[in-house]
């Protein structure tokens, strides 16, 4: 499950969780206990304490339950989505606003997800195109709520893979030139930091594709980083490097698919921009 949490804490109730399902149960119990949001257990079918604003099981159970919010999670349900839509709980007397996502571009990068409420989620993205992903998960999860999407200015490669992929997946698009959103600290907290600041400054609209190309610099550094993770036996061409940088295959498996002749390799060790987290 990917990296998720919520600053600061927006939700002022509790959730219900509803299943006798045991695998379902122990996930979502703990990614409600990882984002700090009170959880009460209630079994498919008893009647749901008042306090509960939500109460989320699984679609076979759903049909068990009355309560006016009933969440059922399915195999695929994205649940980084579904973790912004349960804390963001629809406040009946106001009206729904739209949806602000931010984007810190990197190799794994930083995203925020904003309403009215507050931070609902951030977390990191499992590569640059995964964004899109995270597009059809909240599309699903917010139905009725507008939503855009804006991405830093950093890593110009990785920036230029997650609006593509954004883009792809059909989603409304802006290029944040906010300056100085990264802090400074440990990967995940400080790109998730980043992304909370870019999703709160506007940007430019973006229409089209950008171009994915990879630099001479960031190709040399790239093959310097295969001959650390290889531990010195090799260093990747020029043109595998790019593959690397443009997405189209990780670094551990350019490395892998030059060492496979020679045996199994131990685990890949590499340091810099592209540092697995």
């Amino acid at each position: 499950m990917a990296y998720i949490t919520v600053w600061p804490s927006v939700i002022p109730h509790c959730v219900a969780l509803a299943t006798e399902d045991p695998v379902l149960y122990m996930e979502l119990a703990a990614m409600l206990k990882e984002g700090g949001i009170p959880a009460i257990s209630v079994r498919p079918g008893d009647a749901v304490p008042s306090s509960a604003a939500v109460v989320i099981t699984s679609p076979a159970e759903a049909v068990a339950i009355e309560h006016p919010r009933v969440v059922a999670v399915r195999a695929d349900t994205d649940r980084r989505a579904l973790f912004a839509a349960i804390v963001d709980d629809p406040d009946p007397d106001h009206r729904p606003d739209r949806i602000l996502v931010g984007i810190d571009p990197g190799p794994r990068p930083g995203y925020a997800v904003v309403s009215h409420r507050g931070c609902l989620a951030r977390g990191s993205l499992e590569s640059p195109e995964s964004a899109g992903g995270l597009v059809l998960g909240l599309r699903a999860e917010f139905v009725d709520r507008p939503i855009v999407y804006r991405v830093g200015m950093g890593d110009p490669l990785a920036r230029n893979r997650v609006i593509n992929g954004l883009l792809e997946a059909g989603a409304t698009v802006e290029l944040s030139r906010e300056e100085g959103t990264t802090p400074r600290g440990r990967r995940r907290p400080r790109d998730a930091e980043a992304a909370l600041r870019i999703a709160q400054h506007p940007g430019r609209w973006v229409r089209d594709r950008f171009p994915v190309r990879a630099t001479p610099g960031e190709v040399a550094n790239l093959q310097r980083l295969s001959r650390e993770g290889s531990g010195g036996r090799i260093t990747i061409s020029k043109e595998d490097a790019r593959r690397v940088l443009e997405g189209r295959w990780s670094l551990s498996e350019a490395i892998a698919s030059k060492l496979a002749p020679v045996g199994p390799i131990g685990p890949l060790r590499w340091r810099g921009q592209h540092e697995p987290l």
